[in-house]
């Protein structure tokens, strides 16, 4: 099985192709050109590995939580070339891209949600994918209770965004995990052997909110 995988949920950019099990993967800090730099950067990755596109068995793609601009964008054009080719597609959720990064059994996943809010969920490893108790939702960060048990470790820029956050809720962070195209092509493999993917026109961004800014009072307020 040979697949790309993209990702572009938060400020990084990636994309990988997993071939077999061996993953070859690029990423760039893109800030706002996400758009611009991960057609190039798949292009790079394929020719690298001298892989056609058509070539591909399915795209996976991260799906959220994260930048609305970003999901859409990962999304789109997981979608286009799937469509084209009449490949499969899978969304993995970002947070769980996050504990896969970062090498550990227990993972607090927090992503700055802007608005005063944080994605935030309590992960633990099940074989080889990861077990949101309870599940992720978007929260302020004052809401965050801290997980059960010990030996969790924090990965996100939701604790650089807000630094007492680590503190309070009693986890060591890992700094600069993120989400990743990397994680997205090892969390996808299982599932799309197990013929979990979808029909292109069934692929969707996982936003976890509707709203995408504050009001002149709200931020007023806040």
């Amino acid at each position: 099985m040979q697949f790309a995988a993209l990702e572009t949920s938060t400020e990084w950019c990636s994309v990988a192709l997993w071939i077999d099990g061996e993953i070859s993967a690029l990423e760039q800090r893109a800030g706002q050109r996400h758009a611009e730099l991960v057609l190039p950067m798949l292009d790079r990755v394929l020719a690298r590995s001298a892989i056609r596109a058509d070539a591909l068995d399915a795209i996976a793609f991260g799906a959220g939580p994260g930048s609305f601009t970003g999901l859409r964008i990962a999304c789109g054009i997981a979608q286009g070339i799937a469509m084209a080719k009449g490949l499969p597609v899978i969304g993995i959720s970002s947070l769980d891209a996050i504990a896969e990064e970062a090498g550990a059994g227990r993972v607090v996943a927090c992503l700055d949600a802007r608005m005063r809010e944080v994605y935030y969920a309590c992960l633990e490893r099940d074989g080889a994918q990861w077990r949101a108790t309870p599940p992720a939702h978007c929260i302020s960060p004052e809401q965050v209770e801290p997980p059960h048990g010990d030996r969790w470790y924090g990965c996100g820029n939701g604790f650089a965004a807000y630094r007492d956050l680590a503190a309070r809720i009693g986890v060591r962070v890992l700094a600069g995990v993120h989400p990743s195209a990397l994680a997205i092509a090892r969390l996808a493999a299982p599932r799309l052997a197990a013929g979990q993917g979808l029909d292109a026109a069934l692929a969707a961004p996982f936003y976890m909110r509707d709203k995408v800014a504050m009001t002149i009072d709200e931020r007023a307020a806040r």
